[in-house]
């Protein structure tokens, strides 16, 4: 990883190339309807389902080994979300994982609740040997994933707190080391070569182990229904079956924190906000998320 540099504020201006390259990410989207193939937490299967073809993508969900497999062939990219774990995960998800990681083919991990449980702990630390293409959770979770696998040369004894359930109990800021980590290890020993890991917080942070970008707004609301985070994985992997992982990753997180935003001030409370969340989904521009604010360091 580089040294760190002072924070600039990116504006069309002086980075158009990254702000053409997420419009153009949601234009190829919305222009091609790419399918992203999700194995979920099926607490929030529907969510995730229905915001993928909101974002205008299309959506694919199994269980099955072998059926993800087979449609990994058809499918752009795939999500893995280890909420609500079942016990034939522990074998099953790094079954998928290595598959994925011998055809090249790009995914996205959610790694819900880390940190908790022996078998989800299991399950995370094998995706060690077969790394994701973009990862994207929360503070702690990125923070016990890095933990888990080892990377903190620095403190070989580094322990990182537990989440409280699936809520973050650290702030993104601490997340920064952690997720440049990740990233630079995924981008080293994955499939692709490229990565990247977005963390979820008041201000939302995306780097792909060199840069790292914080993406304010969004809205409050986003934890007062149940699959916020979830399906913003799934977002994530349709774009990834478009855009290279830094791309990807960044535009379903502005397109998450415009739609948010938009969301909010049409909604009466959790029901109808989830709800207004899809028809902005659908709704935002290209040129919406593109424009965003984004600082980079």
């Amino acid at each position: 990883m580089s040294e760190e540099s002072p924070n600039t504020r990116i504006s069309p201006q002086t980075q158009p190339s990254l702000r053409e390259q997420i419009a153009d990410a949601v234009r190829t989207v919305r222009e091609t309807t790419p399918l992203a193939q999700s194995f979920t937490n099926f607490v929030t299967i529907n969510l995730v389902a229905n915001a993928q073809l909101a974002a205008g993508g299309a959506a694919a969900m199994s269980f099955l080994p072998d059926d993800i497999i087979d449609t990994a062939t058809i499918s752009g990219a795939d999500y893995i979300n280890v909420g609500t774990l079942l016990p034939f995960y522990k074998d099953a998800l790094p079954q998928v994982a290595r598959a994925f990681h011998n055809t090249g083919h790009p995914w996205v991990l959610d790694p819900v609740a880390a940190g908790i449980g022996e078998t989800r702990t299991a399950i995370l630390q094998s995706f060690k040997r077969y790394p994701p293409t973009v990862i994207r959770g929360n503070a702690s979770e990125i923070i016990a994933l890095d933990a888990m696998w080892g990377l903190n040369e620095e403190s070989a004894t580094a322990t990182a707190s537990k989440p409280a359930g699936v809520e973050s109990v650290d702030d993104v800021e601490s997340a920064i080391a952690p997720a440049q980590r990740l990233a630079w290890f995924m981008a080293r020993h994955g499939a692709n070569g490229t990565a990247a890991v977005a963390v979820s917080g008041a201000t939302d942070m995306v780097t792909d182990g060199e840069h790292v970008y914080r993406l304010a707004g969004g809205s409050a609301m986003m934890t007062k229904i149940t699959g916020a985070g979830c399906s913003l994985g799934g977002v994530t992997a349709v774009y990834l079956a478009v855009a290279q992982p830094l791309i990807a990753a960044i535009a379903a997180t502005s397109l998450y924190n415009t739609a948010g935003e938009i969301a909010e001030k049409r909604s009466n409370g959790p029901g109808s906000f989830q709800v207004a969340l899809l028809d902005a989904l659908w709704n935002v521009t290209a040129e919406e998320v593109a424009d965003r604010a984004i600082d980079m360091r």
